[in-house]
């Protein structure tokens, strides 16, 4: 019995050892420096929501989509840029990992009763899913960001169709009005030192969630015209209701505080040793030729003069190839002994573009040295303000009073109903971009011109809100797939003869969430442009452009 009561005894001390174990190795796995995410005050995830979603649209309309839209070309690394070579890897991981965080936010809002934060989320959650949809199409909505869940129709989720994902968007746009509707002494919490856009200006913020649903609606115009109409109609009609941008002021964008490269503008010289991200991005000449044609003088501010500017003269004595007061001087012959034609170069003295997708754009317009073909001193190279890590004018754009102006100029011309004409919106539009790019005082002069002056024609007004897109050319690039402006021809190395209208699938999801991957791919329309790829193409087309004969 003795015995048996020791035995009882040193279990007893096992047992209790075993679980003050158990406990001292669950509080060594909490990390006490970290987040709760139970009790995190939710402002210290959204302001990494804000400024991830930032540098995302900067990086898409500053990036590859700059070049598809012909603002830019690089001279080095140009597949994905001028040509259109993405290779099925644009993926939309970072587009998910910002709204899981957003997720989190709103989550948190709710437990808390911050509607503030609730409004602000809806309007992210709506920026980054309308980002998606725009991008690729069809892609999980409903079933996204559940994956905590554990179930397969949250581990692979299906697809949801591009319009009922556009259609959820305007929804949700409308609660965010709703929401954001109290003056901010009325909320019960403060965003004010997470918000970058807007600096916790909740009435900033209603007007955002209202001008993006401007900007679907008018995305969704061909395929649901009576809904957009309607839909546009009624917020032009109440703008106590439904207050939208339309001065530069309430522009929705973001700067960078440029103290590392993570919060720096983009290719900056500051914490590129070599500036070779800088020097392999120049101007287009799409775009070079149609502002020059208009004497646009927002081109001086984003471009730099050419640095030595080519002249090409047949009295020249024969081999003469020599710089002179700042020109390079050429006789004919020696563009012959090179086999260029003279219509080959460009003679501008003021700007040159590199023309899209183009054999060898580092050899463009006589470069000296192929080896050093980021410093061909014949064309234009950005503005010296791109250099810097930031700026007053280095902001990621993510929706502008310039746009709204435009898109309310295309209601106009459709006949809706949006309280003044397509002339009178047209002609804001372009003195907002004026403003927003400091040279207000130039756009008078500037619509006085005969081919400026507005004509009443959709082409002039979309090739106007084109060029009023630089750094933010993603949205140009949707605009051009539902209305075929500007008419950009692909260059002569491009991977196909017509400009891409989508992103591909990429290869994880399709090996990875197979069969609702394959099925968001039998809902895009196949055309004679995607057959090498198969259905998912990037010149296979969403929903948004079927049967509109758009842009080809």
């Amino acid at each position: 019995m003795k015995s048996k009561n020791i035995i009882l005894k040193l279990l007893g001390l096992a047992m209790i050892f075993t679980v003050s174990c158990q406990e001292s190795l669950m509080d060594m796995n909490v990390d006490p420096n970290a987040a709760n995410p139970a009790t995190t005050n939710p402002n210290l995830v959204l302001s990494t929501v804000l400024t991830e979603a930032g540098k995302t649209i900067v990086n898409l309309g500053y990036g590859d989509i700059a070049g598809v839209m012909q603002h830019t070309q690089k001279d080095g690394w140009a597949g994905g840029h001028n040509l259109y070579d993405w290779n099925r890897n644009n993926s939309w991981a970072g587009y998910y990992g910002i709204l899981r965080n957003n997720k989190y936010v709103h989550d948190r809002a709710v437990e808390l009763g911050f509607e503030l934060q609730q409004g602000v989320t809806l309007v992210m959650k709506s920026m980054m899913f309308g980002l998606i949809t725009d991008l690729w199409g069809d892609a999980p909505y409903t079933m996204a960001l559940r994956g905590p869940e554990g179930t397969p129709e949250a581990t692979f989720p299906v697809f949801d169709t591009q319009e009922s994902i556009y259609r959820g968007i305007l929804d949700d746009l409308e609660r965010a009005n709703q929401l954001l509707s109290k003056p901010r002494s009325e909320y019960n919490s403060t965003i004010q030192g997470a918000d970058v856009y807007y600096n916790g200006d909740p009435a900033k913020w209603r007007r955002l969630a209202n001008s993006l649903k401007l900007r679907y609606l008018m995305r969704v115009s061909d395929k649901l015209p009576d809904f957009a109409k309607q839909g546009i109609e009624a917020i032009l009609a109440n703008p106590a209701q439904y207050p939208i941008i339309t001065a530069p002021v309430d522009d929705a964008s973001m700067g960078f505080a440029g103290i590392s490269n993570d919060t720096s503008w983009p290719n900056n010289t500051r914490f590129d040793a070599n500036e070779s991200n800088y020097r392999r991005i120049k101007m287009c000449a799409t775009l070079v030729e149609s502002m020059r044609s208009k004497n646009d003088p927002r081109l001086s501010v984003w471009a730099n003069r050419v640095q030595i500017p080519l002249v090409v003269d047949e009295n020249l004595p024969a081999g003469t190839d020599r710089i002179e007061n700042g020109r390079r001087l050429l006789s004919p012959d020696v563009l012959v002994a090179r086999n260029i034609s003279i219509n080959d170069i460009n003679q501008n003295p003021d700007f040159v573009g590199i023309p899209p997708a183009i054999p060898g754009p580092q050899v463009y317009n006589m470069s000296p040295d192929a080896n050093q073909a980021s410093f061909n001193p014949h064309v234009s190279w950005l503005n010296d303000i791109y250099r810097a890590a930031s700026g007053p004018l280095l902001r990621s754009r993510i929706l502008s009073a310039s746009e709204i102006h435009f898109i309310l100029a295309e209601a106009a011309l459709k006949g809706w109903n949006v309280g003044n004409t397509a002339e009178h919106h047209y002609n804001a539009a372009i003195q907002a971009s004026f403003t927003t790019w400091g040279i207000a005082n130039q756009a008078a002069a500037y619509l006085s011109q005969p081919n400026v002056r507005f004509d009443g024609t959709l082409k002039q007004l979309i090739e106007q809100k084109w060029i009023a897109s630089w750094t933010s050319a993603a949205e140009a690039w949707f605009d051009f797939r539902r209305t075929g402006f500007p008419e950009l021809k692909a260059g002569p190395f491009a991977i196909r003869t017509v400009l891409p209208v989508r992103y591909y699938y990429m290869i994880d999801e399709e090996n990875l969430n197979q069969a609702n991957t394959q099925a968001a791919m039998d809902r895009l329309q196949q055309t004679n442009f995607s057959q090498v790829d198969g259905l998912n193409s990037a010149w296979s087309k969403p929903w948004v452009i079927q049967g509109t004969n758009k842009p080809w």
